[in-house]
This record gives structure tokens, sequence and C-alpha cells, in this order.
């Protein structure tokens, strides 16, 4: 079902220059429908394990096709009262090796297909953290994380398990085939007939698996974004008294993944009766036939004995090479949910194109100045219409102007999330796309959000996120710059205890304070706030103010500013309407 949906904001309260998007489920392009080649390829890097897995599951196999042979040799030697113990004891001896072998081989496929599944998951996490800005408003995040997680362990049975059952299946099948064949032809061709028949209508009826799956996995993944939504805004939702109804959103999303999986169930359900009714109709025609031949003379027990174990021996693996062709098909959809994403476009970070030595930054140069910058979310509508304005080093200078107005937005182009349809953005008088690297821009600068996100983890790992090595004098000057001193000292365990998921033991002005400090311990020389002050009490408000007139000593001050206290304490104010600078006043 199509949802419009207003994506996470891009800063200003009901900020008009952010679009509404559509659906999680947009795509860019066409999706490349993947097939078994592709998840052999998956396996690139885990090849000598396993083909080490390979040959000791063959091996097992191996040993298991030479027991019917050795019990059919026994009994023809008792028949004829020779020896027959040492065939017996041999027979043992190949049982227990059969079975060490195949608990080695298992192993080895069970650790080859977790280390395959972990290279798939890191591949998946990378792309994630990684992709452009736009992708995060189109897609929920909760589908996303589904794809992290139960898409690859689904995967990983597959990766593990089936090609693995596939191969030594064929190899135990064609084995054990060849020895019926060389024991009683004529057996051999009731068997295949009555196996060939209704294999084919099983695998008629298997078609529609991997369509069940993918749609399954695709709710299940809407299930986790509806989830995710209501958890995050629990608070709200317990106020409003909405619980029941979003038990119901979340309960369709449920419903329609158990719908969809029964489709899949109904199909599967077939495989392993399907194929009991061919072995047993072959067990019980080959007693039939086989006692009329070796009555007749044209058989010997010793060969019905051991092609009816040739039987017993293959019927395993022929069910499980019908009922992987099952489990391949969820594998498949799983595969193409985690090829969808890990083929996403990330963020490109090309080197700069400008690579001559910088001169030392004169004083007069602006620490940040945009020229004519044109931008929009959408090309066809314009947020920013030829906005330009400088900051001075060293100083603080207020952005205002109306909820849409492209305040945040002119904040999201400094930090390259998005760049600049056309005109300049410079950072101490170096063009930002074309003399420096995302990577480079992004470390000369910090940025506090107006919801200020915290991380789950404890005071000191949030406060020195930018710098987890940072030496313990650093962090308390940031603690007192930021005024946390006093919270510090209250808490029971200091900056070692925990915060709580997105810093909920907190009010939400010492949220504010702690991403103040985190953005100062990496000392950028440009700091953007968003509203700093708004949701701080009065008494903090004049401290923070004190502590920004002290910031501004060692880095530039640009503020996206709405309380009258903010703007009247920058040095400058640049006003913006619809996208325009209609003023730049100082204080």
């Amino acid at each position: 079902m199509l949802q419009v949906f207003r994506p996470t904001r891009h800063g200003d309260d009901d900020e008009e220059d952010s679009p509404e998007l559509v659906d999680e489920q947009v795509p860019d392009e066409p999706a490349r429908r993947v097939g078994v080649r592709d998840l052999i390829r998956v396996a690139r890097g885990h090849q000598r394990a396993i083909m080490i897995a390979l040959v000791l599951s063959l091996l097992g196999a191996g040993l298991g096709l030479v027991q019917p042979l050795l019990a059919g040799r026994a009994i023809d030697a008792f028949s004829r009262q020779q020896p027959y113990l040492p065939l017996i004891w041999l027979l043992a001896a190949v049982f227990l090796s059969e079975a060490v072998v195949s608990a080695l081989g298992h192993y080895a496929l069970e650790r080859s297909g977790e280390g395959i599944v972990l290279g798939l998951r890191l591949r998946v996490i990378g792309t994630l953290l990684r992709l452009p800005m736009r992708r995060y408003e189109q897609r929920r995040l909760g589908d996303l994380l589904a794809r992290t997680t139960s898409d690859t362990t689904l995967l990983r049975d597959t990766l593990a398990y089936d090609l693995s059952e596939v191969v030594v299946g064929v190899f135990v099948v064609l084995g054990g085939t060849a020895m019926m064949i060389w024991l009683d032809a004529a057996m051999f061709l009731i068997v295949l007939v009555i196996i060939g028949a209704i294999g084919a209508l099983t695998m008629l009826l298997l078609a529609g698996i991997r369509r069940n799956v993918e749609d399954a996995q695709d709710s299940l993944g809407g299930m986790t974004a509806e989830l995710e939504r209501a958890l995050s805004a629990i608070r709200t939702v317990r106020v409003l008294r909405a619980e029941d109804r979003e038990q119901e959103r979340i309960g369709r999303r449920a419903r329609q993944v158990y719908e969809q999986n029964l489709g899949a169930a109904k199909r599967d359900s077939v495989v392993n009766p399907a194929m009991t009714l061919a072995m047993h109709a072959s067990l019980i025609a080959v007693l039939v036939v086989g006692g009329i031949r070796v009555v007749s003379g044209a058989s010997t027990l010793a060969d019905l004995v051991g092609f009816l174990l040739y039987v017993t021996y293959i019927a395993t693996p022929m069910a499980n090479i019908f009922d992987v062709m099952a489990t391949l098909q969820r594998g498949l959809a799983a595969l193409q949910r985690v090829d969808d994403v890990t083929r996403m476009p990330v963020e490109e970070d090309r080197a700069p194109v400008t690579t001559t030595p910088r001169e030392p930054v004169a004083p007069e140069v602006p620490a940040v100045e945009l020229r004519d910058v044109w931008f929009g979310y959408d090309p066809d509508e314009p947020v920013l219409r030829g906005v330009s304005f400088a900051v001075p080093r060293n100083t603080h200078v207020a952005l205002v102007g109306a909820s849409g107005a492209g305040k945040s937005t002119i904040f999201a182009l400094l930090a390259r999330f998005y760049d600049q349809d056309s005109g300049r953005i410079l950072l101490d008088g170096v063009d930002v796309r074309e003399g420096m690297s995302r990577r480079e821009c992004r470390a000369q600068l910090s940025l506090v959000e107006q919801h200020c996100p915290i991380m789950h983890g404890t005071l000191g790992e949030n406060i020195a996120y930018a710098r987890p090595d940072a030496p313990a004098e650093e962090v308390q000057r940031v603690l007192r710059l930021a005024a946390l001193e006093t919270l510090v000292r209250r808490l029971p365990h200091g900056l070692d205890t925990p915060v709580g998921e997105h810093g909920d033991l907190l009010s939400g002005g010492e949220r504010q304070r702690i991403a103040l400090a985190r953005a100062l311990l990496p000392r950028p020389r440009l700091l953007l706030l968003d509203e700093p002050t708004s949701q701080l009490d009065s008494a903090n408000e004049a401290a923070l103010t004190e502590t920004i007139a002290k910031v501004s000593d060692e880095c530039t001050l640009l503020v996206i500013a709405h309380r009258p206290s903010t703007v009247r304490a920058a040095d400058a104010v640049v006003t913006l309407d619809a996208g325009r600078v209609t003023g730049t006043t100082a204080n």
C-alpha cells in the first residue's frame, strides 16, 4: 500500500524546503533479477573453505554409497558359506568413517555460510551508512534494517545448506543410479518412471514460491518500519491514546506477512509428501518386481537387497534436491532484497579537482561565503534562489527567516549532504566542490542539530563521539564550555553513566548541551548551530549565550535563530525569505 509521507526534516520546524516523498519502495532504476549464478558469486573469497567442505561432504557421501554394496557382498558370502565377518567389520568401519567425515563437512559448511553472511552484512552496513541523503528520505529505515537482519539470515540457510545439498545430492543420486543400473537396469527403469512423473508435477507447484517469499520479506520490512515509527514516538503514542490504532496498523503488515508466507508454505508442503510417495511407490514396485525376478532366477537375492538399499539410500538426497528447489527460491528472494541495497550508489567523495598547494588564508578572507547559490530538492522547485552572503572569520552570524525560507538547506549544503545546482560555496576561500573532498569539508565543521540526536551508550561516549581518543583535559574543556559539569557530578557514574535509547534518560536541555559539547570537542573551524537554545530554560540559555561568545574566539559560528535572545547575541544577522537573502544587518 502506498503511503505519502514527509521524510525526516532537513531542519526547520514544518520546513517547506524539504519535498514530500512517496513510499519507500520507489526505485531509481529497475531492479536487476538475481539468479543462482549471483548466489554462487556471493561466495567469492570463501572458495577454498567451501571446496574443503564439499570434498568432505562428497567423501562422506562416497562412503555411504559403498555401504549397500558391502552389505550385499556380506549376504552373498553368508549364503555361499564363505567368510563374511571381515565384510561386516569393514562395513562398520565405513559407517563410522562416514559419520565422522560428514560431521566435519557439516561444520565446515556452517562456518563457510556464516562467513559469507558476515561479509554480506558488512557490505550492507557499509552501504547503508554511506547512502546519499536523498536515499534515506525515499526509504523506510525499518525496511533497510530488515534487509541487514532477517534477509541475510534467510540467505545464510541457503548458502550453508542448499547449494551443498544440491552438489552432494546430485553426486549421491548419480552414484546410486549408476549402481542400480549395474545391478538391474530393468528395475531401474521402473523407479525412473515413478520418480520422474511425480517429480515433474512437484516442480510445477514450486514456481510461485520465490514471488511469495519476496512479497513476505517486503511486508516484513514494512512491519519493522511501522514498529520503529511507533516506538520512536512512544510517548506521543501513549499520551494520544493511539496504542490500538498503531497495533492495528502494524498488525495489517503482520497479517500480510502471514498470508504471503502461507502461500509459500502451501507450495512448499507438497515437496516432502510427493517425494515420500515417489520413494514408497518405487520400493513397493522394486519389492514386487524384484521378488518375481528372484523367484524366476533372473536376479539374485543379494542383487535385490543391494538394489533396495540403493533405492532407500538415494531417497533422502532425492527428496532434499526437490526440497532445495523450494528453499532456494527463498534464498533468491532474500538475495534479491540484499542485492537491491548493495547496488545502491553510495555518496561520492571525489578527490578535489584543484590540487595546487593552498596558500595561508589571509585574515580578510571570509570563513564562509555563498555566491549566487541556487538549489532545489526537486530541480523544478528551487529552495534557494541566488543566495549570496559572507561570514567573516571568528564571528557569530545568525540566519533568520520564516519556516521554509531555506535556513536548514544552507546548513545541508555547507555540510555537503547535497551539492548546489549552481553558484559557489567557499570555506576559507576554497570552493567546497572543486577544492576539497566531502570528508575534508566535513573535517572543518561541526553541526548541532535542533533535535540533538543522542546515541545509545554512556555520556562520555556521546561527548567523545568525534574523537574517541580525546585526552581528558579536552573533554573537561567542552564540559566546562557547555555547562555540563554539574550534570556529570550529579549522575551516579559520571561520564560512564548510560544515557538510554536516544538519550531518553536526559532532559531536552541536557541533550542539547551534550550535542554542543560533542560538536566542540574536535575544535572545528566552523560551528553550525540549529536553534541551540530551543530546549533551554532561561538560566541555561544565558549560560549558553556566554558559551557561544567564548566559542566565537576560536571558531566561526553560523546559527539558525528564532529566539530574540539568540538573534541579539549575534554579531550580524542574515535574513532569508522564500529562498532569497532580503537583508544583512550588524548588531
